[in-house]
């Protein structure tokens, strides 16, 4: 082989790699490109922005309380991130193109998957409710083996990420649920990371560190069972009706922002 088809070759390889990185999340180290220091970026990690994304959709007072980041830094930073992540105006065609590769997760239900239009759809939230023993763990943990089917029977390829704020996690219950797919019992268990939440402050802080490993790899499905469980114990009264309800929308606009971060596409 000769050097210009060795160097034809290299180019061919790269540019793969590019296709493939655009795909999904920017990992916040690409900001170095961008002449971002890396001690800055191993700042913005360390505060739980793992990705180009999650910088992109902060709000500057927040970027501003981040240790060692002064103003010129903020504006330099955000700036690097605008480059890379489009936060500007297109168009409804484009929308619905981005829109035509989001996954959705069937439920293990035909007739509940006819109700959602195909299942559940990745990138947003589904809030599941009902009264008690109406099945809406079951559910949680059907999906959490369902996520890890192939796309073509209705799954999305991916691992599941489950946090429990209720002690209802049950593994013996997924290995049922595996063996009615036809999947390894072993490599379903494998392919679901579990944190148990103890408080309020804890769920969330939970989220920062979901970040980082939704980065390395790919994850399909996010549970959080229950994300409203620990409120009504943390906060009482109407007194700290008010305080409960900013930590409770703080909670839920993460976890968007998360979702938008990392979303699912084919």
């Amino acid at each position: 082989m000769t050097t210009m088809e060795q160097r034809s070759n290299q180019n061919t390889v790269q540019q793969q790699d590019d296709e493939e990185t655009q795909h999904g999340p920017f990992p916040v180290e690409q900001l170095q490109a961008a002449g971002i220091a890396s001690v800055d970026v191993k700042k913005l990690r360390d505060a739980g922005l793992c990705t180009v994304e999650g910088v992109a959709y902060t709000p500057r007072k927040d970027l501003l309380q981040i240790k060692g980041i002064s103003d010129a830094k903020v504006d330099k930073i955000v700036e690097a991130a605008s480059k890379l992540v489009p936060l500007g105006f297109t168009s409804a065609s484009q929308l619905h193109a981005q829109r035509q590769e989001i996954i959705q997760i069937t439920s293990g239900s035909r007739e509940l998957d006819k109700v959602l239009e195909g299942g559940i759809e990745t990138g947003s939230i589904t809030e599941l409710y009902g009264e008690f023993r109406s099945g809406k763990t079951q559910l949680c943990h059907t999906l959490c083996v369902t996520c890890q089917l192939p796309m073509d029977q209705g799954g999305g390829e991916g691992k599941a990420m489950y946090i429990d704020a209720e002690g209802t996690f049950r593994p013996q219950r997924l290995l049922q649920i595996a063996d009615r797919f036809g999947l390894n019992g072993a490599d379903v268990l494998e392919n679901v990371a579990y944190a148990r939440a103890y408080n309020t402050d804890h769920q969330s802080r939970l989220l920062l560190e979901a970040a980082s490993m939704m980065v390395e790899t790919r994850f399909a499905l996010m549970i959080v069972d229950s994300a409203t469980a620990l409120y009504r114990t943390d906060f009482s009264g109407r007194g700290e009706l008010s305080a409960r309800q900013m930590h409770l929308a703080k909670f839920l606009r993460s976890l968007q922002k998360l979702a938008d971060e990392v979303m699912t596409t084919q």
